[in-house]
């Protein structure tokens, strides 16, 4: 992991929050569930905006929210964010999607000495979650489903090699998605969809919603209507405590602040 010099770093998150405000104001015309998730969400709670370190930003959105922005966002974001899917950049590594922003560039800890033929701009990404029924059984099947989804994917933190199925993964994905309960049914619990085979996690539906607001950098942002829960799930770490200063590092190898 790199240290990128602090007053470039700053200058990468405000351009990620610009992408975050431009992103809320879509979601509010279109009335779009999302909450901000992952080391957004706990800076939020422990910082109040960024983790002085972080160099990206995680939100997540229900499938059906998540499926309606991807058919809104490519006309209607502005042209210095550019959205980022396998149809709209062939190159992209990942199953999920990602909003890029033109005004900065990110080397990941995995391109590092790599030629890389897709969008490198700083980003957010956007991940889709699901819901399964609250029982021993599904969670079992959830766990084990994601290993299998992590064996063949690409550029994983589980994965370093790079391994890449995209039909196997494909069919494990939509596999998962067919057994999704929808969002008003009591007692189920709250997943990542296998787009995201970095994170697994099992969420109470009634501590996620009804989603609340927070603030984060001043601005205020949905979030889990507890964000305890989510982050206790999330983390096998006390996610309150500040980590030793040796491990404060960013994920990114380096950033460059201007026109990518």
């Amino acid at each position: 992991m790199a240290k990128i010099d602090p007053q470039t770093l700053r200058q990468a998150q405000e351009i990620m929050l610009e992408m975050l405000i431009e992103f809320d104001a879509l979601c509010t015309q279109h009335n779009l569930r999302y909450w901000l998730d992952a080391g957004t969400l706990l800076g939020a709670v422990r910082h109040g905006g960024f983790i002085p370190w972080d160099d990206d930003i995680d939100i997540s959105m229900p499938i059906e929210d998540y499926q309606k922005f991807m058919e809104i966002a490519p006309s209607a974001l502005p042209k210095s964010i550019f959205f980022q899917t396998k149809a709209s950049d062939p190159a992209f590594p990942f199953d999920y999607i990602k909003l890029r922003s033109q005004k900065a560039k990110i080397i990941e800890f995995h391109e590092k000495g790599k030629k890389v033929a897709y969008h490198q701009g700083v980003f957010v990404d956007i991940f889709p979650m699901l819901t399964l029924p609250n029982t021993e059984f599904y969670q079992h099947f959830y766990e084990g489903m994601f290993e299998l989804i992590r064996s063949v994917s690409p550029v994983s933190l589980h994965t370093p090699e790079g391994k890449d199925h995209p039909e196997i993964r494909a069919n494990l994905q939509k596999s998962l998605h067919k057994l999704h309960q929808g969002w008003e049914k009591p007692n189920t619990k709250v997943i990542y969809g296998g787009e995201m085979p970095d994170v697994a996690a099992w969420f109470d539906i009634d501590k996620i919603f009804p989603l609340k607001k927070m603030s984060f950098e001043g601005h205020e942002f949905s979030v889990p209507h507890d964000s305890d829960h989510y982050l206790s799930n999330l983390y096998t770490f006390d996610y309150r405590q500040l980590p030793p200063e040796d491990q404060r590092t960013t994920h990114a190898e380096a950033m460059v602040i201007g026109e990518v």
